[in-house]
């Protein structure tokens, strides 16, 4: 059976290695390790004009968006919430060129934290800037349990409640257009949307980071998807 090919946004930052510190890509070895153990080729789309994501989709058979950084408030009308990080301006350009492009071309897409945010942003929803009790001590993940939506395309893959890495501070707050609420953390916070399968093809979104876990069943159904 052949490996479909995923891509995987990944971003710029200042990185060190060796005797060099400069400007690199960067994505956590979690993100294409977790392709590769469901059976996908792993492709690491570095950041881009917006002009050319279709162009990059069209390459592709899978996308996965990836988590890191908040998105901009001004994408969703909103101001800063003084816990809000700095904007990554570029990045969510590019970021939603991809979602953009992927949805354009149905193409089976997984948004990972930020990734669910980013999806319902560009779907004309907004986020809640702020909240506690969904991350572990800073740089480390913490666990928490999410309960599937039945009937949902995530609960074809998760049917029954499990316990999660995560690590956000923001969250859906209004929803984006046709976005379906998937699975909810116990103090009711969207923890995963989706798009309906008959009018999108396989669009899913999760709050919670599967890259960090070894549950590979999430990244199993994209696969699934790609390979058609």
């Amino acid at each position: 059976m052949s490996q479909p090919l995923i891509g995987i946004s990944t971003y710029q930052e200042e990185a060190r290695w060796g005797v060099w510190t400069l400007p690199a890509a960067v994505l956590p070895a979690g993100y294409h390790r977790l392709v590769q153990r469901s059976g996908g080729l792993a492709a690491l789309l570095p950041p881009d004009a917006p002009a050319t994501a279709a162009a990059a989709v069209a390459r592709l058979d899978a996308l996965v968006i990836a988590g890191g950084a908040d998105v901009e408030p001004a994408r969703y009308g909103a101001e800063p919430h003084p816990r809000t990080g700095p904007p990554a301006v570029e990045r969510d350009a590019w970021e939603l060129a991809l979602i953009d492009a992927a949805l354009a071309r149905e193409l089976p897409l997984l948004g990972i934290c930020r990734g669910l945010q980013l999806l319902n942003v560009a779907r004309g929803g907004t986020l809640l800037q702020h909240l506690e009790g969904h991350t572990g001590p800073p740089g480390v993940f913490g666990r928490h349990d999410i309960e599937p939506v039945a009937g949902t395309q995530l609960s074809k893959a998760l049917p029954e409640p499990v316990s999660v890495p995560t690590y956000h501070h923001q969250a859906i707050d209004r929803l984006g257009d046709g976005l379906i609420p998937s699975a909810y953390a116990p103090d009711g916070t969207i923890e995963a949307v989706e798009l309906p399968p008959e009018a999108h093809g396989f669009a899913l979104a999760v709050q919670w980071h599967p890259e960090a876990g070894d549950d590979t069943r999430v990244m199993d159904a994209l696969v699934t998807a790609a390979r058609g």
